[in-house]
């Protein structure tokens, strides 16, 4: 089930507006109405925030306006957590991270969230997190992925440091790599690790979920 243009428009509309309790109720209501976790993440809120971020580069909102939305929007994310935890639990962890001076964490969570949706534990690590901190989170958790999520093209070098030290020390962890800094190509970056898995949204990861994890 797809949302409507009216109901996305009116959602933007209010959003830009900064009206928070709008944005709750057309969230609420598409909840209500059986649309997916990943309906509401992919066609309002995903596709709300690029909406906003184009907006600000050609000047038409402030970067106060596109914080303001930011924020609205993770908070919203707290009305869909609930309806995550509908499939039976397997045995499966997954940490998800950004690299250090990384600071959009939508996507990361998004991810983080339609793998706890799909039965696994997910350990969401947030933004900036320094690479000595996510390898001892690793160590301590043991999972079988490990999401890297980029959304600023300039720290694309980062994530590259970032899988050599996790292939370098834990080689058998699957790593995931995604985010909106991969729009503008970044096959450099790919080509110079093998085994690492580039999903480009949320139905990729869905369908790597159970394709490689079948049980």
């Amino acid at each position: 089930m797809t949302t409507t243009q009216e109901t996305y428009n009116t959602y933007l509309e209010n959003l830009i507006q900064g009206n928070r309790h709008t944005c709750a109720g057309i969230v609420n209501d598409l909840m209500q109405e059986g649309h997916s976790v990943k309906s509401v993440y992919n066609d309002i809120f995903r596709d709300s925030l690029y909406e906003i971020g184009r907006k600000w580069e050609r000047n038409e909102i402030s970067v106060a306006v596109e914080h303001m939305a930011t924020s609205i929007t993770e908070s919203l994310m707290n009305l869909v957590y609930p309806y995550l935890f509908t499939q039976e639990h397997k045995n499966r962890k997954a940490i998800i991270s950004s690299a250090v001076n990384e600071y959009h964490q939508i996507g990361g969570r998004m991810v983080a969230d339609i793998i706890e949706m799909n039965g696994w534990d997910s350990y969401y690590l947030g933004a900036n997190t320094p690479l000595t901190e996510l390898l001892r989170m690793i160590e301590e958790k043991k999972p079988d992925v490990v999401g890297l999520s980029v959304s600023m093209y300039y720290n694309l070098y980062r994530l590259s440091d970032y899988i050599s030290s996790i292939r370098q020390q834990f080689p058998s962890v699957e790593v995931l790599v995604g985010g909106h800094a991969f729009a503008h190509g970044a096959e450099e970056v790919l080509s110079a690790h093998s085994g690492v898995v580039h999903l480009k949204g949320l139905e990729d990861l869905e369908d790597y979920l159970k394709q490689k994890y079948a049980e």
